[in-house]
């Protein structure tokens, strides 16, 4: 398993951006796949982003695409997930996670690591 730390949440204003960044470390980060979910109070958790090993592909759900971009830097043992226009409805925790695959997963159960979360609030 990998060890997952985040960081980068906050309270912004519909509109605005934030960058989380999620750092791992323990199995060899540059081959698998990793994802961002979240889940918002009261609902089930949800994919956002995910960008394979290898290749770096990536993929977004509808609801982010064209705001989010989820990068990843080998060398750093990070992933980022930009988040542009903030709407109210993108509030949530923020749960970064890695997969043992190295292609593109959206499933929850592809993931075998998932970091504490990060909160995400914004405000209309």
């Amino acid at each position: 398993q990998v060890q997952l730390v985040e960081s980068g949440g906050g309270l912004v204003q519909a509109g605005d951006s934030l960058r989380l960044s999620c750092a791992a470390s323990g199995r060899t980060f540059s081959g698998y796949a990793m994802g961002w979910f979240r889940q918002a109070p009261g609902k089930e958790r949800e994919f956002v982003a995910g960008i394979s090993g290898i290749t770096y592909i990536t993929d977004y759900a509808d609801s982010v695409k064209g705001r989010f971009i989820i990068s990843r830097d080998n060398g750093k043992n990070t992933v980022y997930l930009q988040m542009n226009s903030l709407k109210p409805e993108d509030t949530a925790v923020y749960h970064c996670a890695a997969s043992p695959y190295s292609t593109l997963r959206r499933r929850s159960t592809d993931f075998d690591s998932w970091g504490q979360g990060t909160q995400v609030t914004v405000s209309s």
